[in-house]
């Protein structure tokens, strides 16, 4: 695939330049393969939103799932479509777009919420194994532990904590200079390919980011979620695997959460007693 020509930057002085857009090169250099890449993207989006906000709005309306483990399931449901909605539309519109450009604060917001949904993500998850270990481990204790007022406690605190570590990151990217290509290798915009555009002292940006959290359970998606970002992060200076990030993306952002209905909720016996009930009421 030919690469876009349109440099979308002001004259700074002769050896910098200030960013004004970015071009994101998309999941592959292969453009034979973006229509059954758009379809198939498409569709695992549908799948997502419907899936997740089906599950929304029957926790919200089903009084018997009014419970520690389903508030948290709601705020999964809800993470899981913001999280795919940060990256997933510019995707799909870049598959047949011949500019592919993302301008620097448009590219710059999608990096903050991407890291800030992401790392949410991972909290949730943690604070989700941790309900059912109480649940189990100590159930006559379980409704004192878990009372309505801790669970909202820490539901505030798993969105607030990652959107400030998120903010540090962009701040962080956003004062960086950008010298040379701003060719994205990816299909939006994340540090690691940021970093590689930047030039000048990079050492506190890469540092936050091996800081991310890798601390998991629930194990079906722990393993899709967190296989594919540790492969990522775990050597953000490496410039040679910007191909394969790319591909890998996909799994956490794309994937993950449409598979995250089935393996959480959907499969569970309450929660498809709720949809029916909710169902034949509406028929």
């Amino acid at each position: 695939m030919s690469a876009p020509t349109r440099v979308g930057r002001d004259s700074v002085s002769l050896n910098q330049t200030l960013a004004t857009e970015f071009l994101l090169l998309g999941v592959t250099d292969i453009q034979e393969l973006n229509p059954i890449l758009f379809v198939m993207v498409l569709a695992m989006y549908f799948v997502n939103v419907f899936g997740n906000g089906a599950i929304m709005m029957i926790v919200i309306l089903d009084p018997r799932l009014h419970s520690p483990m389903y508030f948290f399931l709601g705020n999964l449901a809800c993470l899981d479509i913001c999280f795919s909605t940060v990256t997933v539309p510019k995707m799909l519109e870049n598959f047949f777009s011949t500019s592919k450009a993302i301008s620097f604060l448009g590219c710059i917001t999608q990096l903050h919420f991407f890291h800030f949904l992401g790392c949410t993500e991972a909290l949730l998850l943690t604070v989700m194994a941790f309900d059912r270990f109480v649940a189990i481990c100590r159930p006559l204790h379980y409704p004192s532990i878990m009372n309505r007022q801790v669970c909202i406690q820490v539901a505030v605190s798993i969105w607030a904590i990652p959107f400030l570590h998120a903010l540090v990151h962009s701040i962080l990217t956003s004062r960086l200079n950008f010298c040379g290509s701003n060719h994205i290798h990816h299909f939006f915009c994340d540090v690691k390919p940021l970093l590689e555009l930047a030039c000048g002292n990079t050492e506190l940006n890469s540092m936050l980011q091996k800081a991310l959290s890798t601390c998991a359970s629930h194990f079906m998606v722990v393993i899709i979620f967190y296989a594919p970002v540790l492969f990522i992060y775990i050597n953000p200076d490496s410039g040679s695997s910007l191909e394969k990030d790319r591909i890998i993306a996909v799994m956490y952002t794309v994937v993950t959460p449409a598979l995250n209905p089935v393996i959480y909720t959907l499969r569970n016996k309450e929660v498809r007693g709720a949809l029916n009930r909710k169902i034949r009421i509406q028929l």
